[in-house]
């Protein structure tokens, strides 16, 4: 089974945490990636730049606006996800503990609904 763990944490950039914590941060994700990897669950994985680079597109009355930045006002940001296959929810939890965030903000996780194979949607299982 497919889960996608998301992290949200405070949006700091390093002159707010320093440049030392930034660092160990950073550590701690390539660690925790090396894990996954080893451990042969890792699908894929992306940090996201901060969401003030990010474009929102929404439709009103069929009409796209966009806007700068997120579409949430909040000060924590989804910084990052990886999706990994596991056997079960338990198994996707361990290794939700397991994530950095855990401990400065929020993992959370969620089932992949479906996914793409060679170009065709397949169910998760």
């Amino acid at each position: 089974m497919r889960y996608m763990l998301m992290f949200h944490y405070a949006e700091e950039t390093g002159e707010s945490i320093g440049e030392e914590a930034m660092a160990a941060g950073m550590r701690a994700f390539a660690a925790y990636a090396a894990t996954l990897e080893q451990a042969g669950v890792l699908v894929s994985g992306q940090v996201l730049q901060p969401s003030t680079s990010a474009t929102t597109l929404t439709l009103v009355d069929g009409e796209p606006r966009i806007q700068d930045g997120p579409f949430a006002d909040t000060r924590e940001q989804l910084g990052g996800v990886v999706v990994i296959d596991v056997p079960d929810l338990d198994a996707a939890l361990d290794w939700a503990r397991q994530a950095p965030p855990a401990s400065w903000g929020t993992v959370e996780i969620r089932p992949g609904a479906v996914h793409t194979e060679a170009g065709t949607w397949v169910p998760s299982t």
